[in-house]
């Protein structure tokens, strides 16, 4: 069984007298440990795909599975502990807490999830050295840099080590090196720990990176399904 699968899932939104379709009748299936990136322009619906990967949405129509389980039969108290334990995400936006330093951001899941104060400390100072932000443990974001914020966001979502993780455009707010280094971290993760990666962007040479499959949006609907030539390469015995 695979990691994820949808089957014909529709998404509309009611915001006036006529509904917009975000997502047309989408089905795809993704392994477990693959790394998938969605590639489209604004408006293709790469996002709106991934909040239903995340539970933060529920489909307007279709059937959403993450290891088994249909999302839509969740009840909100158990999709919030499936956001918890089975999912990590990083947004393009960091979202951290601007009063609390990186280390007490990135401890945040692990309250949550009713981890041991003894425990969570140490967690998330192991997630920050992962990143290569051991040295900025008691900075407040106002005092990182974009990277280096980013890279924060990225260890608040793996510090649970989640099984699946779904990235909304992580780069778009960082030069081109410092997106290479954050798309190598999420790749790095995923390979490492047997993770299912799906990540959106529009940057197709970000992409081609670390892609095992490229799939592309357009207009709500899948429009094509390729192995990527990174994954190729990978597989290809030397």
């Amino acid at each position: 069984m695979g990691a994820v699968r949808l089957t014909d899932v529709v998404k509309e939104w009611t915001t006036g007298p006529t509904p917009v379709r975000a997502l047309r009748g989408v089905s795809l299936e993704v392994g477990c440990g693959e790394k998938l990136v969605l590639l489209g322009k604004s408006g293709s619906g790469k996002s709106t795909l991934l909040h239903l990967l995340g539970g933060l949405d529920r489909p307007t129509s279709g059937r959403i599975e993450v290891e088994g389980r249909e999302l839509t039969a969740l009840t909100g108290a158990v999709l919030a502990r499936y956001r918890l334990e089975t999912v990590g995400m990083v947004f393009q936006s960091f979202h951290l807490v601007p009063w609390r330093t990186a280390v007490d951001n990135v401890a945040l899941p692990l309250i949550f999830a009713g981890t041991a104060p003894s425990l969570r400390r140490d967690m998330a100072e192991r997630a920050l050295l992962a990143v290569g932000l051991g040295h900025r443990l008691a900075h407040r974001p106002a005092e990182l840099s974009g990277g280096e914020q980013q890279r924060v966001a990225i260890a608040r979502a793996l510090v649970n080590r989640p099984r699946l993780l779904l990235a909304d455009e992580p780069t778009g707010n960082l030069d081109s090196e410092n997106a290479a280094a954050v798309i190598d971290l999420l790749a790095t993760h995923a390979q490492e720990t047997g993770a299912t990666l799906v990540l959106v962007t529009h940057d197709d040479d970000l992409a081609k990176r670390i892609a095992d499959r490229v799939l592309r949006l357009r207009d709500g609907q899948l429009v094509s399904d390729e192995t990527s030539e990174s994954s190729s390469r990978r597989a290809t015995p030397s």
